[in-house]
């Protein structure tokens, strides 16, 4: 979730405030209406490390602890305590994730348990406890997120292409972790623990269990971040792609009553995340990072009800007489009164040889702090002329001492905003070369430097310990085989069906598509997947609320709104 709030901060001394926030006896009476009674023994234990339970412990008159496991050389150690008035739990009651922590009682007495869904019904209902159980959650999700160790670990090359993709789904989901590089004495040492060798990398440590040669996908299922079927069997909404329109959509779905399946084939956020400034977003006058924008968006939806999932890829869309079938990768069947198709596009690269072997050693699609982090000191080559490359650059610079950005194009100003031109071109650890093109890769087991060819041919070679490629990405739609498509793969809608792309499910003369309706009736596209989309944060999110509004009146159409 997100690396922080405003509202919370990060000084641990503000966050373990905020983590013990303490009910009054007028709202630990209304919220244990939700809750059944109940009495602890002292030394009871009420939830283990890695359960599933998703329940909100209320105290009244018992004390109870959370505590951390031991793991290697670290004795199991307490975390938080919660007397009466306080209440057990972090972010993990939205989001599903197995328990990080064990919860016994501290001292005997009367407790009041919320299970699952009435901690949901609650949620929805008590606005004001809803806030302040969402400020301590958060609060104590940080506080996870800064301790000295960590229940899960992994073990492994933090900057190979396997490394980055585990590091950015933990962080983009918000896990608390800690990275034991292979070669360093404590990794070695855990390494040696498990019986594992170097062959068995990366290598995940949980609850006093290895897992080899682990990947983002094996992970969310241990986590319990995967997919679980929803209570009634058939959802409402399904929204495939979370991203800023995907976030929107489940946000405003889950809202408004409807029961809403977010799918992300990545992680929450899609190309947003990646955005190492974001300034021009409606509200947010000194900006914010991508991932932070939509880490407050995914916990907005979780709070509302949505069941987030991801990594989740969805590899088939077809339609069963009044239900949609979305088929998961793993061949998992979700069956949803409606979708909205909001999976964005996927990143292009430059056609040239080792491109592949050196992704995540060294070339990178995102220029967030995880990746600065990863080139800091060096030099480093940004390429692309819009906007996402000229924030890449000014981020990169405040970490390396010289960035260079790379435009194929004769005029920066041709397709970055004015004031980001003003900027770069102001910045002195920014070198613009325009009319140039990144015609080679050089380096060994990482890259360590590109060729750079101008219009009149002459390559010059520079070192180079990162390459930031942002030349803009095609829709994610390769999948999609009963839904219409442009030429360019783009999702036309409403107007811009065309009667050759509007088969005999619209022979009914009683209504055209709605607007963000597909060719596929109850099917809806939404943000950068769409034809007609602007390729701006704001207007996806737009895009997402907008498409919500159609499902509504399509299930009323069609008479199965809830």
């Amino acid at each position: 979730m997100p690396s922080s709030f405003p509202e919370i901060g990060d000084r641990p001394e503000v966050l373990a405030a905020v983590a013990s926030l303490q009910l009054d006896d007028e709202q630990l009476a209304r919220a244990a209406e939700y809750a059944k009674r109940e009495e602890v023994a002292d030394g009871q234990v009420l939830f283990d490390t890695g359960d599933e339970s998703g329940d909100l412990v209320l105290c009244e008159t018992a004390a109870l602890e959370a505590l951390r496991p031991a793991e290697g050389d670290r004795h199991e150690e307490i975390f938080m305590t919660y007397g009466p008035g306080q209440f057990t739990g972090e972010l993990n009651l939205l989001t599903g994730q197995r328990r990080s922590l064990t919860i016994r009682a501290a001292r005997a007495g009367t407790v009041h348990r919320v299970d699952a869904r009435s901690f949901r019904l609650l949620m929805a209902q008590e606005t004001d406890l809803s806030d302040l159980f969402l400020r301590a959650f958060l609060a104590r999700r940080r506080l996870l997120r800064q301790a000295s160790g960590q229940t899960l670990r992994v073990v492994g090359d933090a900057e190979s292409g396997e490394g980055m993709a585990l590091r950015t789904f933990l962080a983009r989901q918000g896990v608390p972790y800690s990275w034991l590089q292979e070669d360093s004495a404590e990794g070695r040492s855990a390494l040696a623990a498990a019986g594992h060798t170097t062959a068995d990398l990366p290598l995940a440590l949980m609850s006093g269990k290895a897992m080899p040669r682990v990947t983002p996908g094996f992970l969310s299922e241990r986590l319990n971040l995967s997919y679980r079927r929803t209570g009634s069997g058939t959802a409402d909404l399904t929204v495939i792609g979370a991203g800023p329109a995907g976030l929107a959509a489940a946000v405003y779905g889950a809202s408004e009553g409807l029961e809403t399946v977010l799918l992300d084939a990545v992680a929450t956020g899609g190309q947003a995340a990646t955005s190492a400034r974001i300034e021009n977003y409606l509200g947010f006058p000194f900006g914010l990072s991508g991932a932070d924008l939509t880490a407050r968006a995914a916990v907005q939806a979780l709070k509302f009800g949505a069941h987030i999932a991801s990594p989740c890829a969805v590899v088939d869309l077809e339609t069963d007489g009044d239900t949609h079938v979305v088929t998961l990768i793993d061949g998992t069947l979700i069956r949803t009164r409606a979708v909205v198709l909001a999976t964005g596009a996927a990143y292009r690269s430059l056609p040239l040889d080792r491109w592949r072997e050196l992704t995540g050693r060294g070339i990178y699609y995102a220029a967030t702090d995880l990746e600065a982090q990863a080139v800091a000191g060096r030099p480093v080559t940004v390429v692309g002329g819009a906007n996402s490359a000229g924030q890449a650059a000014l981020h990169l610079a405040r970490h390396t001492p010289e960035v260079t950005l790379v435009v194929r194009g004769g005029d920066l100003g041709a397709g970055m905003s004015a004031y980001l031109v003003d900027r770069v071109l102001g910045d002195p650890r920014i070198v613009v070369r325009t009319g140039t093109e990144v015609t080679a890769l050089h380096g060994r087991e990482r890259l360590e430097g590109v060729s750079l060819t101008g219009r009149d041919g002459a390559a010059v070679r520079t070192d180079c310990a990162g390459l930031f490629c942002f030349i803009g990405a095609e829709p994610a739609t390769d999948w999609l085989s009963h839904v219409a498509l442009d030429e360019k793969g783009f999702v036309p809608t409403d107007r811009e069906l065309t009667s050759g792309d509007l088969g005999s499910p619209w022979r009914d003369p009683e209504r055209a598509p709605l607007p963000y309706e597909t060719s596929v009736p109850g099917v809806f596209a939404a943000g950068d997947v769409r034809r007609a989309s602007m390729k701006r944060v704001a207007a996806a999110a737009g895009d997402g609320a907008s498409a919500v509004r159609s499902v509504h009146q399509y299930l009323a159409l069609t008479g199965r709104h809830v």
